[in-house]
């Protein structure tokens, strides 16, 4: 079976864990006979270190018979679907009938052995985010015309566009993965385009897959979605480790409480830092680490300087790879105080090193880690109680980590690949 993927991330390309999900997704439907080709906004002109087929869409040449791939239909399409370009001065129907203009032009001056480009991207989640997603449907419908494949996997909103593009182009089926909604990220704050795109996503797909029975629920309440239509496949970790905890040198003597993610509303790192200050009117032999970048983060450190405790709290920004594995081995109590968490794959990464966690409820991680210490993202004062205890009885510590482990024995990017290969092809019959 051979899947058209479209993603946002892939490493070492990532801003968060899609693109680490992405990778272990692609790893895990291999082991089933399912050959992936995965296209990418850019991988700004890099090699990856991968087995799997990559297109970077910056990359992407086109012959002098483009003039047959008008990507207009797409726009047109998404008009016909009410979808509203309001948001962005690059995501209009001028936008689109300017590009389809200039292609075409170039195209008929060209010889059918000569190639052309079609659109640039950077893969950013900058200004011109509208503009590139909506660039990227382009991108589908021509390799929906142009590929050969048997169905097609969409990650996110993000990615929706280009594969009801490539489903309305190749008349293949689409799966729609969704790693987050709108009402996660924002709240009740929502982003009206979004949404509309993550909503004219589900509508045209044949089959959602969604990371949680969290998510499902969002899914179905909120975008009126039949529930038969949504599969949930929880996500997994890669189990190998770069380094041995007893190994990395820990430049801090005191106890250290890492949250390591995006410092934004929905990881909720103001609950974090709550936490931490009523702590450390117990215990005073503790550090509290806060990696990760975000909307947020000016915010959390004038909090901190408020609450007076600078000399126990540090920043390091955002980290990947090695940084972040090493960060967990030098840590001795994880946290993760989401709003809202369709998923959560840091507690995974967290318990490879054998460091404790302590979730919120509102986490889809939390259908999985069925035994590990759980608090409501609100409730600081017990979140404030759990790490006292964690952090001053090393017995009770080593039995969260040996509970949570049990949990996650048969975790496996592979077992997920499996059902993924379920998904497909009850689509595909």
């Amino acid at each position: 079976m051979k899947v058209l993927m479209f993603g946002w991330e892939f490493p070492p390309f990532i801003s968060g864990g899609l693109g680490t999900a992405c990778y272990g997704i692609t790893k895990g439907i291999s082991h089933h006979g399912v050959e992936t080709t995965f296209v990418l906004p850019t991988k700004k002109g890099k090699d990856l270190k991968t087995n799997i087929r990559m297109i970077a869409a910056d990359e992407l040449l086109f012959s002098g018979e483009f003039e047959r791939v008008v990507g207009k239909m797409t726009v047109d399409r998404m008009i016909e679907s009410n979808l509203k370009f309001d948001v962005s001065p690059y995501f209009t129907e001028t936008y689109y009938n300017e590009v389809y203009k200039r292609l075409q032009t170039t195209a008929s001056k060209l010889k059918d052995k000569d190639k052309i480009s079609l659109l640039d991207f950077t893969g950013n989640y900058g200004k011109n985010l509208m503009a590139e997603v909506s660039g990227l449907a382009i991108i589908g419908e021509y390799l929906g015309l142009v590929e050969s494949f048997d169905v097609i996997h969409a990650h996110d909103w993000l990615t929706v566009l280009a594969g009801v593009a490539a489903k309305q182009a190749s008349g293949k089926p689409l799966v729609m993965h969704v790693h987050a909604t709108e009402f996660d990220r924002s709240g009740e704050s929502v982003n009206q385009q979004v949404y509309d795109i993550e909503k004219y996503g589900m509508d045209n797909a044949d089959k959602i897959i969604a990371v949680s029975h969290l998510t499902k629920n969002i899914i179905v309440t909120r975008y009126g979605q039949n529930p038969d239509k949504v599969d949930v496949v929880h996500n997994a970790v890669e189990k190998s480790k770069t380094f041995d905890k007893s190994s990395v040198t820990r430049p801090l003597k005191e106890k250290t409480v890492l949250f390591l993610g995006r410092v934004t509303m929905q990881k909720g790192p103001d609950y974090f830092i709550e936490a931490a200050h009523l702590v450390l009117q117990k215990l005073k032999d503790v550090r509290f680490v806060m990696a990760g970048s975000g909307d947020m983060l000016n915010r959390i450190i004038n909090r901190m300087a408020y609450l007076k405790i600078a000399d126990r709290f540090h920043f390091t920004g955002f980290l990947k790879g090695q940084q972040v594995e090493k960060i967990y081995a030098m840590s001795d109590l994880y946290i993760m105080p989401s709003v809202s968490e369709p998923f959560g794959i840091a507690p995974f990464e967290a318990l490879l090193y054998d460091v404790p966690v302590i979730i919120s409820k509102q986490s889809g991680v939390a259908e999985v880690l069925k035994n590990a210490v759980m608090v409501d993202f609100w409730d600081v004062h017990k979140l404030a109680d759990r790490i006292v205890r964690i952090l001053t009885d090393d017995s009770y510590a080593a039995e969260c980590v040996k509970n949570c482990k049990a949990d996650f024995e048969n975790v496996a990017w592979e077992t997920a690949g499996y059902k993924i290969r379920q998904v497909y092809e009850s689509v595909v019959k």
